[in-house]
């Protein structure tokens, strides 16, 4: 064998041994990579995914985590959806809820599959992707249309949409496993408003029970109620049931209040709730004559001040504005610190007295100068508490989507501070829709100028400085 013959052997030999060594390599790393897949197919979708949405869409809250935690009883959720029609958002939080807890359990049923099977729980249309959620004897029905919610937009005339899956989903496991709810009276017999579309679905959807009572019939409030709602009454309480209230409140009850100006006459016994804390309630309509604090070219639709104050804090954070349309004006005399003003108008506004009667906007003879609160929050001593809205359409449905939700938030707010706000009760919907950053024409020029200009130019003078710089030390004699 000569030397050109052993030398390519050799070579043959490695290339043998390199070609089976790497075989053997890319065999193991692709085996390595299929148990780390399969692992990772098991694990939870917490570990596995996630979310870097701007609203944390993909993502489970603080609140649920200890709703969900604190689970002693099995709950089950069916989720009513064909197959290969499955949400890919809701299959997300589904996987995210059953990782959280062994007592949760997500169950799929196919409705061509199991054609009756939702009318066991409800008698309303069932859409794809609906929920139903539960536990023992209680079940709540949670339609697609709960999940995503669409709410028009006065200011755009556009409608926005919200994901509340997780606020749904956990209030429905929140309702069906508590014995005891909180409990909402309304009071009747005054020609109180009808609560709003807007304001009963948020009060149930926080699983709040309401009944309604009249104190004509009643020697004091009933020991059940957690807290008291008087909503847009047209006519005067009587002597007897302001004392059955102030009594109430006193012994560390809760009232909610919303209440503006009356057609029918002032609401003197009414408002006598709030004189036992040094709190005026002017006749008429107040009016801003401030172009910034009145909204559609209507004085009297408000725009008022918000003030710092636990149920306010939520709107100054996220830059909301509250809208008060057709509101008396509340004058604060107290010195004691138990009122605690959450909404004013501004110093220059006034109070007509003509009420519905104005026939002009301009400041007249008899009518009473600002500034004057919107809204204030009582201490009654003994942990009872007053919250007053001088407002009965705060929480129309009208002046809400105007507001963007914020008059919805301010009154559930309230209420939650007088209730006591549960877990599943804080989660809010998150937005889906964009959120687009507004600059001015000025600042839009320079920056077309310094991104088609200044940055090139820049580029091209580093550039040439460089050919420079190297051209020259190129030519420098050693």
């Amino acid at each position: 064998m000569n030397q050109l013959s052993f030398i390519k052997k050799t070579e043959n030999r490695i290339a043998l041994k390199g070609g089976a060594y790497s075989l053997a390599v890319t065999g193991i790393v692709l085996a390595i990579l299929v148990v780390v897949n399969i692992f990772a197919s098991v694990l939870p979708a917490t570990l596995t995914k996630y979310d870097i949405s701007s609203t944390k869409l993909y993502s489970i809250t603080s609140n649920t985590k200890v709703v969900v935690n604190a689970l002693k009883k099995d709950v089950t959720i069916y989720w009513i959806v064909q197959a290969d029609a499955e949400d890919d958002v809701i299959e997300n939080l589904l996987a995210k809820y059953e990782s959280l807890s062994a007592h949760i359990k997500v169950v799929k049923k196919n409705p061509d599959v199991y054609p009756t099977f939702a009318g066991q729980y409800t008698s309303a249309e069932v859409p794809n992707n609906s929920l139903i959620v539960e536990c023992d004897d209680r079940s709540r029905f949670i339609s697609y249309s709960d999940i995503y919610l669409t709410e028009e937009n006065m200011t755009t005339y556009s409608y926005d949409t919200s994901f509340d899956g997780e606020g749904a989903v956990t209030s429905a496991i929140d309702y069906v496993v508590s014995e005891e709810l909180p409990s909402l009276y309304i009071l009747e017999g005054h020609g109180e408003t009808e609560l709003s579309p807007v304001f009963s679905g948020q009060i149930e959807k926080e699983n709040i029970e309401t009944t309604t009572f009249s104190l004509l019939n009643e020697d004091s409030v009933p020991e059940e109620a957690d807290c008291v709602l008087i909503y847009g009454p047209t006519s005067d309480i009587s002597t007897e049931e302001k004392e059955v209230l102030s009594e109430y409140v006193t012994d560390g009850g809760r009232l909610m209040v919303l209440a503006g100006p009356s057609e029918e006459g002032t609401l003197k016994n009414l408002y006598s709730l709030l004189a036992d804390y040094n709190v005026e309630v002017t006749d008429g309509i107040v009016v801003e004559s401030d172009r910034e604090r009145y909204a559609f070219q209507a004085p009297y639709i408000l725009l008022p001040e918000i003030r710092s104050s636990e149920i306010t804090e939520p709107l100054i954070e996220e830059n909301y504005y509250a809208i008060m349309p057709i509101t008396q004006g509340l004058i604060v005399r107290d010195t004691s610190g138990a009122v605690t003003e959450l909404l004013t108008a501004s110093e220059t506004a006034y109070s007509k007295a003509a009420g519905y009667d104005i026939s002009t906007y301009e400041k007249e003879d008899g009518d009473v100068d600002g500034p004057f609160a919107l809204a204030v929050s009582v201490d009654c001593g003994n942990e009872g508490q007053i919250v007053w809205f001088a407002s009965a359409g705060l929480l129309d449905e009208t002046y809400n989507s105007y507001s963007s939700g914020a008059n919805l938030n301010l009154g559930m707010n309230a209420m939650s501070s007088l209730m006591g706000e549960r877990e599943a009760a804080a989660i809010r919907s998150k937005s889906l829709s964009y959120n687009y950053l507004t600059i001015s024409e000025s600042t839009s020029s320079f920056l077309k100028a310094l991104m088609i200009g200044g940055f090139p130019l820049a580029f091209l003078g580093a550039g040439i400085y460089t050919i420079v710089s190297r051209r020259r030390r190129q030519n420098e004699p050693v």
